[in-house]
C-alpha cells in the first residue's frame, strides 16, 4: 500500500462517535476517511460511489444492520474488506458477521490504535476478532432459532397480536404460535417478550 492511503468508510449512527473516529482514523500517514454514512441503508450507495478499501460499520443502525450491509457489499463491492465496530460484543452478532463476509470484529472499547492496525490487517487479508469474544462465540455455540423462529420474535417486538404477526409473515395464526413456542422453548424462557430479550441479548437477531 505504499503510496496510496488505506480508503476508509465509516458508518455509525452517533454523530460524535463517527466524528471522532474519522478524526482519529485521519491522523494515521496511511488512511483516508472517503465517507462517513449514519444509516445502514446508505452504506451500499456511499461504497458504490467512493469505492472503499475497508468499510467500518457499526451494527445497530437505522434502515439496515451492519451485519445486513456486510453482505451487500461482499456481493456488490467484493474489493471491499468489511471490518465490525460495536458497542455490543455478543457471541451471536460475531457468527453472523463471519457469515456476512466480515473480515473482522472488533468492539468499540479498544485503543485507537488498534483499530488503524486492524484497517490495516483486514486489507492484508487477514482475519481480525476480538480475542475474548472469539472465546466466547465458540463456548456460546451456533444459533438454535430458525429463520422462521426469529422472524416471528422480530414481528413481535411491538406487542403484535399472533393474528397480527400471522397478518405481517403471511402464516397461519397456529403457524406463528408453533415458531413462537419453539423459539421460547430454545431461550429457555417464559414468553415472547423475554425469549425475544434473550435472543436480542445473545445476539441472534
Amino acid at each position: 500500500m505504499t503510496g496510496r492511503r488505506i480508503r476508509v468508510l465509516l458508518a455509525e449512527d452517533q454523530g460524535m462517535m463517527r466524528g471522532a473516529l474519522a478524526l482519529l482514523l485521519g491522523m494515521e500517514d496511511d488512511i483516508e476517511v472517503v465517507a462517513q454514512v449514519a444509516a445502514g441503508d446508505a452504506i451500499l450507495d456511499a461504497a458504490l460511489a467512493h469505492r472503499p478499501d475497508v468499510a467500518l460499520l457499526d451494527i445497530e443502525l437505522p434502515g439496515r444492520s451492519g451485519l445486513d450491509a456486510a453482505a451487500d457489499l461482499r456481493v456488490r463491492v467484493p474489493d471491499c474488506r468489511v471490518l465490525i465496530l460495536t458497542t455490543f460484543g455478543r457471541p451471536g452478532y460475531l457468527r453472523r458477521a463471519m457469515e456476512a463476509g466480515a473480515a473482522g470484529f472488533l468492539v468499540k472499547d479498544g485503543p485507537v490504535e488498534e483499530l488503524a492496525a486492524a484497517v490495516r490487517r483486514v486489507l492484508a487479508g487477514e482475519t481480525v476478532v476480538d480475542p475474548a469474544l472469539a472465546t466466547a462465540a465458540l463456548s456460546a455455540g451456533p444459533n438454535p432459532l430458525t429463520a422462521r423462529e426469529s422472524d416471528a420474535l422480530k414481528a413481535s417486538a411491538d406487542g403484535a397480536t399472533v393474528a397480527d404477526i400471522a397478518a405481517r409473515l403471511h402464516l397461519s395464526e397456529s403457524t406463528v404460535r408453533n415458531y413462537l413456542s419453539s423459539a421460547i422453548g430454545k431461550t429457555a424462557t417464559r414468553n415472547r417478550m423475554e425469549a425475544l430479550r434473550e435472543a436480542r441479548r445473545q445476539g441472534w437477531l
